[in-house]
C-alpha cells in the first residue's frame, strides 16, 4: 500500500520561507512523477509544481521564481522549497505520486499571515 506523508507546514509571515517534505512508502523512481498541489478554503485543488523521473519540472505561474521542487530518490522523498511567501499561498498542500494511479497524502497546512 502506497503511503505519502507530508511535513513542514506551519505559520509563517509574509516574505518568509518554508520547506515541505513528502516521504513515500515505495520507491518513487518507479513512478512517472511526483508533485505538490494545494487547496485554499473555498477553492478547488490546484497544481503547484511537479517533477518527473527525468528531472524536468513544471510550476504554476503563481509560484514561478519563488518555489522550487526537488526529489531525492534514495530517500523516496520530494521537497517543496517555498520562498517569498504571500498570504495567497495559504492553503493545505498535498503531495501527489503519479503512475498508473494517483496517490495522495493527507496534506499539510501552510498559513501565511502577520
Amino acid at each position: 500500500q502506497v503511503q505519502l506523508v507530508e511535513s513542514g507546514g506551519g505559520l509563517v509571515q509574509p516574505g518568509g520561507s518554508l520547506r515541505l517534505s513528502c516521504a513515500a512508502s515505495v520507491s518513487i523512481s518507479s513512478f512517472y512523477s511526483m508533485g505538490w498541489y494545494r487547496q485554499a478554503p473555498g477553492k478547488e485543488r490546484e497544481l503547484v509544481a511537479t517533477i518527473r523521473n527525468s528531472g524536468s519540472t513544471n510550476y504554476a505561474d503563481s509560484v514561478k521564481g519563488r518555489f522550487t521542487i526537488s526529489r531525492d530518490n534514495a530517500k523516496n522523498t520530494v521537497y517543496l522549497q517555498m520562498n517569498s511567501l504571500k498570504p495567497e499561498d495559504t492553503a493545505v498542500y498535498y503531495c501527489n505520486l503519479r503512475g498508473g494511479t494517483d496517490y495522495w497524502g493527507k496534506g499539510t497546512l501552510v498559513t501565511v499571515s502577520i
